[in-house]
């Protein structure tokens, strides 16, 4: 019997080959119709999937969440390609309110929900996050790696040294999950006391449950 005949009749077939992984394009919005693209997306993870109660302003169409910083930001966009090879829906999103945008809108965002004077001294060079989100369909880590890439270098062209902002956590359970996630991350995770805000309407803790396994969030 010919053994080489014989190995080759049972070899496992080739693997065949890997579909080429979707090449991402990574831009920041220069028209209202690539903001309200990510104002979609927006809505569509923080309303619908997560159970946020929004209240956009009446100017803005129905299923696209805004607030008035919106028009002082800097829109940064994910977009997965079309069958063209151009840009097609927008995937992920964060938007990011530069000290000199937060001057002519009044303050930053996470003012309306944090009391943030510890931070005063960092004001002339910082960077507010905000509104982030990624498509269901696309949380294998691409597009928030190429989200912060942009965002590192939009930090090195304007020499901005400290970034900052709010991410969201479901409430749909009544706020258990959220405590239990606070309790985790609390026990590792505090700034140092002169660092730390205080929240103007404060999750209560003590009256939740703290217990539950939790998933942080990837944005957390």
């Amino acid at each position: 019997m010919d053994l080489s005949v014989a190995r080759q009749a049972v070899r496992p077939a080739p693997a065949a080959p890997r579909a080429p992984e979707p090449v991402l394009q990574v831009r920041w919005a220069r028209h209202l119709d690539e903001v309200r693209a990510a104002q979609q997306l927006r809505w569509r993870v923080f309303a619908q999937e997560m159970g946020a109660r929004l209240t956009p302003p009446p100017d803005v169409p129905a299923g696209h969440d805004a607030d008035a910083f919106d028009h002082h930001c800097e829109h940064l966009l994910v977009c997965a390609p079309a069958a063209d090879g151009g840009p097609g829906a927008v995937v992920g999103t964060y938007r990011v309110l530069a000290p000199w945008a937060a001057a002519r809108a009044g303050g930053l965002y996470s003012e309306t929900e944090f009391d943030l004077s510890p931070l005063d001294a960092l004001r002339p060079q910082l960077l507010e996050l905000g509104r982030s989100c990624v498509d269901p369909e696309w949380r294998s880590g691409g597009v928030i790696l190429a989200l912060w890439a942009a965002l590192g270098e939009f930090m090195q062209r304007h020499q901005l040294q400290t970034m900052i902002g709010c991410a969201s956590v479901g409430m749909r359970d009544g706020g258990h999950c959220a405590a239990s996630l606070w309790t985790t991350l609390s026990r590792s995770h505090l700034a140092d006391p002169a660092w730390q805000v205080r929240p103007r309407l404060p999750l209560p803790i003590a009256q939740l449950e703290t217990h539950h396994a939790v998933d942080t969030p990837p944005l957390i």
